[in-house]
């Protein structure tokens, strides 16, 4: 896939010609065809500054693509004002009801949306947040943490943090925790700079701070902040306490006391976490199994996705950490990038990333672009339920450790919740609160995991983690803020999916496409509502998904692991 910059002020001078042809329509067939070809240029667009994010992100060290990288990140903001033109002719086009008749109201209420979360006056403090979040990605990918007579990227000290020998175990956590702690000064220098950079844009814009502009920046289109705060109360309600009682039999099983140290509660088995059993490769001929038996949708999707190696799953020195799934627009394919590092977590790539790569698959002609997608809570959604589906293919990915992986994995869908919530609280105090110094954020921290993580140590011995600066390591809170209670929102539907898959798969399955194949086309709560699921706001909901996970995780039958 070849890349070439494009020229800005040509892209500019398009986007201005083709909203001014689209005011002066004289019908709804001549509006049309602009809002086709407009639909043209921007995947154009936006296929390059994808290819770049996607070669660097593999790289970070490539010279020419962080070079793009830097074009692209002050030039994304300047497109945005164009784009926003665009978007405010769409809105008070005489065609409107024309083009709501044929693609649906979702488009317009995103763009409500858009216009609120952008004005020509913040362009300079959104070209600021794209550098300092790619210096963050930078960071993080250049680490390389003495463990052992060798060095390793983060990514690849995982294995080390879940190893079954306690004093190995805590060394990694103690030697990852060091890197962190040497850099800590630069971690909080960037995100301080972060928040203030947002929080200026927050009142520029006209609101209180950056709270409400990041709402509609995540495109919060059927909820609000008062909902989320309900979500964030049921679960320290209903889902804490299950969690604890997690923790306290893990704390058994490994003749541990009980709260948790860090490295600890990384462990779940005496005998060790569950591995996968084979290699990169065997990992990804058993996704090709479980994906061509599940349907012959996503049989053939999968087939594509490595026949034209789509995945970038390796973890290598210089390579970005973390996980994601994106699309090439031009291509009409979407691209899943990651770091195996051999645990359990390597098999979760193929179902969660995947799980989002085929709902663009599914979705990848929807016109507008723009409804390929839903929201990210609905996005998440098709990942997190999409591994529950996997259930069935377990042995395949891990042999013998298969029973250890089917306990984890709920187990760890259930303790997760908490811990995400926590991450969306931590984000609402600290927007709030934007003057707060970097030892204020991370008492903060202490105190909420106190609130949403009762079974963890606070006085331990491994320096970072004890001291409430963890969350220093979530990509999410630097790079994408807000972005997190999402997860805890769609995990919650996806417990529903597995408590589903329990009763009947083939049922469960058909709910599954009913929910995706709707793309973007509704908003979160009513893609829920057309696919027979339950909303997450509604309390009844998360303690209904607390109890059959609860009964489950019961009556499993732990007697043959050690």
């Amino acid at each position: 896939m070849g890349y070439r910059r494009p020229d800005l002020e040509d892209v500019k001078a398009q986007l201005s010609a083709l909203t001014q042809q689209l005011t002066a329509a004289a019908d709804y067939k001549a509006a049309k065809a602009v809002f086709l070809q407009r639909e043209a240029l921007v995947k154009k667009v936006m296929t390059a500054q994808t290819l770049v994010s996607i070669r660097h992100s593999i790289d970070t060290r490539d010279a020419f693509y962080d070079e793009e990288m830097s074009f692209w990140n002050a030039a994304a903001p300047e497109l945005q004002a164009y784009e926003q033109q665009w978007t405010a002719a769409m809105l008070t086009s005489a065609f409107r009801p024309q083009f709501s008749a044929e693609y649906g109201d979702v488009y317009f209420i995103n763009a409500e949306l858009d216009l609120k979360s952008f004005d020509p006056s913040i362009i300079p403090e959104l070209q600021q947040e794209n550098e300092l979040t790619q210096a963050y990605e930078k960071l993080l990918a250049s680490a390389q943490i003495p463990f052992e007579d060798d060095t390793y990227t983060i990514s690849q000290m995982t294995p080390f943090k879940t190893d079954a020998d306690d004093a190995r175990r805590l060394a990694a956590w103690k030697a990852e925790g060091q890197w962190y702690k040497e850099h800590q000064v630069e971690l909080d220098d960037l995100y301080d700079r972060l928040v203030h950079l947002r929080d200026t844009m927050g009142k520029k814009l006209g609101y209180e701070g950056y709270t409400t502009l990041g709402y509609y920046r995540m495109g919060r289109n059927c909820y609000t902040k008062t909902d989320v705060e309900a979500f964030r109360h049921a679960v320290v309600k209903y889902l804490v306490p299950v969690a604890d009682s997690i923790y306290r039999a893990q704390a058994k099983r490994l003749g541990k006391e009980y709260p948790l140290s860090f490295a600890d509660a990384a462990l779940k088995f005496r005998s060790g976490n569950p591995r996968p059993c084979g290699t990169p490769d065997d990992i990804l001929a058993q996704g090709k199994r479980f994906y061509e038996e599940l349907s012959p949708e996503t049989g053939k999707f999968f087939n594509a996705m490595l026949a034209d190696e789509l995945l970038d799953v390796l973890s290598k020195e210089g390579k970005a950490g973390g996980g994601y799934c994106t699309e090439i627009a031009a291509y009409r394919v979407p691209f899943i990038f990651a770091n195996f590092n051999g645990t359990q977590g390597d098999v979760e790539v193929v179902t969660h990333e995947a799980g989002h790569a085929f709902a663009y698959w599914m979705n990848r002609d929807r016109v507008p672009m723009e409804l390929a997608w839903p929201g990210m809570e609905g996005c998440e959604v098709h990942s997190m339920s999409m591994e529950f589906f996997a259930w069935p293919w377990a042995e395949g990915f891990f042999g013998g450790d298969t029973a250890k992986f089917l306990y984890s994995h709920l187990a760890g869908a259930v303790t997760f919740i908490p811990y995400g919530t926590m991450v969306d609280h931590f984000q609402h105090v600290v927007y709030e609160k934007p003057d707060m110094t970097p030892s204020e954020r991370h008492a903060v921290w202490k105190d909420l995991l106190g609130v949403y993580m009762p079974w963890m140590k606070l006085d331990g011995d491994i320096p970072f983690y004890s001291e409430g600066e963890g969350w220093q390591r979530q990509h999410h809170i630097y790079s994408s803020p807000f972005y997190y209670i999402d997860y805890c929102l769609a995990q919650t539907v996806a417990l529903q999916f597995w408590a589903r898959i329990q009763e009947d798969p083939k049922a469960a399955w058909q709910c599954y496409m009913n929910y995706t194949k709707q793309g973007g086309s509704r908003v979160f709560t009513e893609l829920l509502r057309h696919a027979d699921l339950d909303t997450p706001f509604e309390e009844a909901c998360l303690r209904g998904v607390c109890e059959h996970a609860t009964a489950w995780l019961a009556t499993f039958d732990l007697s043959e692991i050690v």
